[in-house]
Parts: C-alpha cells; structure tokens; sequence
C-alpha cells in the first residue's frame, strides 16, 4: 500500500467522527496550520504542523512542541497558502497519496483555492479531498479513475479546464463514451454506478470527479 499522509485544513468539519473513519493506523498526520484543531478533537496529534501558524493559539503551540511534533513555522508575509506548503512538506516526507480533510466550508475563496489547488500542477502524489461522505479526485489526460462507491452511488465529474476530451465512463447509469466537456458544463453532474467496478476514463484535459463512498 502506497505511503500516505492526512493534510488537516482549517476549514468546517461537522463530523469529526466520519474523519476518525477515514484516517488508517499508519497514515502520516500533517496539520496545515489551524488544522490542527480536527486533530485535536480526535485525542490526536500531528506528525508535524505547517504554516505560519497564525490560527493556532500560543497554549496549543506549547502543548504540541512538548509532545515533540515536528513543527515548520513560515512567515505571514507568504506567497503560498499553509495547505499548499502543507502538501509539499506531506510529499517531501515521502507521501505518495495524500488526502485533504477539513478543506472545504468557511470561507469561500479559501475553499474555492483549496479545490482548485488539486489542478495547480501535476503533485508528485495522488491528491484527494474528503468532504462530508464525498470524494474529490482529479483525472488527467490519459489517466483512468477507478470510482469507489456501491451501486447507487453518486458520480459527478466537473471540467477544471477549458476543454476535456475523451471522456468516457464504465459502469455509470448514464454513460459516456469518447465525449467532450467545456469548462462550465453541468452535463457530468449527478450520475449513478450502476454496475461496479466503475471508471473514468479521459484523453486530454484535467476532470474534477465527485463521488460517495462509503465510510472505512
């Protein structure tokens, strides 16, 4: 099984349960500044805390460092984001997947950024975001995803960039087969698996899929 690390966002989590569900006993945690808050809330703590460390309050700073986490501390004055230098420290440590928790809700242009930063480059790992019982994971030309949910289960894929070709869908109720997406379109939202193993499947492009899974 591929090295993988948990990347805690300070963004809205209304059920710390369903992350405690997600998380496997030899995942690498990382808190992405405020973050840390989750962990906190799960009896937690993180491998190592990034940032600038501007949302974490001076009496839990204290408390991790006597706990002996890892902590890499970076000015306010930045030009990238704590969840970005987040994923780079999570790959640097040899995480070949990384999941993202706790990146969407509150602010919106944080979350809008935080989706987004999935597609800013092609990350030297697998990169994914779980929301709320959803999946977030990116297909890139000639790539194929395998989808993870039961029969029944909602699919949506979401054009992130101008055009995406080839799209073509095994085991959805609605299929595609060698379809083209422009940026904007809502024709991939709200499918179905039908008839598992279900994938995507693209020729040229970056595709955003949505999906249900079901908890660990």
């Amino acid at each position: 099984m591929a090295s993988r690390a948990v990347v805690f966002v300070n963004g809205e989590v209304d059920d710390a349960a369903s992350l405690r569900r997600l998380l496997r006993s030899d995942d690498r945690l990382v808190a992405a500044d405020g973050g840390v808050r989750h962990l906190r809330a799960l009896g937690l703590w993180p491998h190592v805390l990034v940032g600038d460390l501007d949302s974490v309050e001076p009496a839990v700073l204290e408390e991790l460092r006597a706990a002996g986490v890892a902590i890499e501390q970076h000015p306010r004055a930045k030009a990238q984001t704590d969840l970005e230098l987040a994923i780079e420290r999570a790959i640097r440590d040899g995480a070949q997947e990384v999941l993202l928790v706790g990146a969407l809700g509150g602010r919106l242009d944080q979350t809008l950024a935080n989706l987004l930063i999935l597609a800013q480059r092609p990350w030297a790992a697998d990169i994914r975001i779980a929301e709320a019982g959803q999946m977030a994971s990116l297909v890139r030309a000639g790539q194929t995803l395998d989808l993870l949910g039961p029969p029944g289960s909602t699919v949506s894929a979401i054009p992130f960039s101008p055009v995406v070709t080839g799209i073509t869908y095994q085991g959805l109720e609605y299929p595609l087969q060698n379809a083209t997406l422009h940026f904007g379109a809502t024709t991939g939202i709200s499918n179905v698996i039908a008839q598992p193993p279900a994938s995507v499947t693209i020729a040229s492009g970056i595709l955003l899929v949505v999906q249900e899974v079901l908890p660990a």
